[in-house]
């Protein structure tokens, strides 16, 4: 949509009359400003400035200590200019606005790369340059969730009241207690032009997961995702309900992952991973030991927050170690059966509360590596707990391994591994220096 076109789509919903002008930072969070609609010309033209720093402050907002951008160079502002996409009705607040998605240039017109908008943008641009387009898929699992109590807890059912604390694996009938929420989101993805295919009743008590289309186009995808987060997020609001997309927020509960499809297209629209055969093809095979071969070093983009790592856990529907098979969701990287012709990668590692776009440049970006360099991926698995590597168990090795990458370094700009790295080691510093009320319980009076 072009400034032009946003325009007359405003002139014609008069009821709008603020705006919300926003770049989504390095946590995946949209970070901007309320705007009155009459400034709406200026925002289109790419006249809003914003400092540069918003897009890798820690899960908190705040500035990460020893960030240059902000101690060195005075915290200056960036351009911010429309990503296209035009204005997204949001109805679900006391008065109707919009949100128009931004992101970020520098001073000189050229794209400011520690944007993860931008950092997926470039990986897009060398499958151009190939002549290869990505037709990219997501699935996103998310919870209900009552927060009215001292602790969040699954929901009680609108219908029976009751609260559902079982699990629910493909219930129709979880799914018809929040019929009326499900048609919201529905409708709310279909005026938004974020095509949703199925919805399903997941493994928590409270959980599900909606399968998004597949889209000849990464940053499509990765927009799709990041507006169905806030979609899901405000219309649960409406039905006085949470809903997290937090990696593990139950113990004894599933976690929410966020899973990629992917396949590659070539000049002539033929799938390149296709070879006539189940078994996919040499392209498909190099571009899953790419995959394979970062995905050590890439964990921290899969699994960004310290919470992150409870979902990481053996014997709990995610993939730990590092490998991939066919059919079996018990492996990082799956091959789907099904027709040849639709022959796709699935990778399974990512949580539901990783930023889309570095999901997606990572995945992305590891695949065109090994495709390039035709890295030949181990034996695929055939049973579960068949050894070789594993994801870092922790946060903090996560950290390290992505500092220590130089695949990572092919990916992504250095001012975004930098600044990415830097959050990240403020935020597990800021979560060292906390106590647990059960750390105190065990430990005060006893040792």
């Amino acid at each position: 949509m072009n400034s032009h076109e946003a325009l007359r789509w405003l002139e014609a919903r008069p009821e709008i009359t603020s705006l919300r002008a926003a770049v989504c930072d390095l946590n995946g969070i949209l970070r901007g400003k309320r705007v009155p609609v009459a400034q709406a010309g200026k925002v289109l033209e790419g006249a809003t400035r914003m400092p540069y720093s918003i897009a890798c402050l820690d899960i908190w907002g705040e500035d990460v200590a020893g960030n240059p951008l902000v101690f060195q160079q005075g915290d200056i502002d960036g351009r911010c200019e429309p990503t296209g996409r035009g204005f997204l009705p949001v109805n679900w607040l006391g008065s109707p606005t919009a949100l128009l998605p931004l992101w970020m240039l520098a001073e000189d017109g050229t794209p400011y790369l520690g944007d993860p908008r931008r950092a997926l943008a470039g990986v897009c641009e060398r499958y151009r340059a190939l002549g290869l387009t990505p037709v990219v898929a997501t699935e996103l699992e998310f919870y209900l969730v009552d927060t009215t109590g001292e602790v969040p807890t699954p929901p009680k059912s609108p219908v029976t009241h009751k609260l559902l604390d079982g699990d629910g694996a493909l219930s129709i009938d979880d799914l018809d207690h929040f019929e009326a929420f499900f048609t919201d989101v529905y409708a709310a993805c279909d005026a938004h032009d974020v095509p949703v295919d199925s919805a399903i009743s997941e493994n928590g008590g409270g959980q599900f997961e909606i399968n998004l289309l597949h889209v000849p186009d990464p940053l499509k995808a990765a927009d799709d995702a990041l507006y169905f987060k806030r979609f899901v997020k405000g219309i649960a609001r409406k039905y006085e309900l949470a809903a997290s997309f937090m990696a593990k927020p139950f113990l004894d509960r599933a976690g929410n992952g966020f899973h990629v499809h992917f396949s590659l297209l070539d000049r002539e629209g033929r799938n390149v991973f296709d070879n006539g055969t189940a078994e996919g093809s040499e392209v498909m095979r190099h571009a899953v030991g790419g995959l394979l071969e970062m995905m050590r070093a890439s964990a921290l983009i899969f699994a960004p927050h310290r919470n992150s790592y409870r979902r990481l856990t053996p014997n709990a529907h995610v993939a730990s170690d590092v490998c991939w098979g066919y059919e079996t969701r018990a492996a990082a990287v799956r091959i789907p059966g099904g027709s040849n012709a639709a022959r796709r990668i699935e990778h399974r590692v990512a949580g539901a509360d990783a930023n889309p776009y570095l999901v997606l440049a990572t995945i992305l970006g590891a695949a065109l590596d090994g495709m390039e360099r035709r890295i030949e991926p181990p034996a695929p698995m055939v049973t579960s707990g068949q050894g070789g590597a594993t994801l870092p168990i922790d946060w903090k090795a996560a950290i390290e391994a992505f500092e220590a990458s130089e695949g990572i370094a092919g990916v992504f700009a250095p001012i975004l591994r930098d600044t990415f790295v830097g959050m990240k080691k403020q935020e597990l510093q800021v979560f060292s220096k906390q106590i647990s009320p059960f750390e105190h319980e065990t430990y005060l009076e006893t040792v």
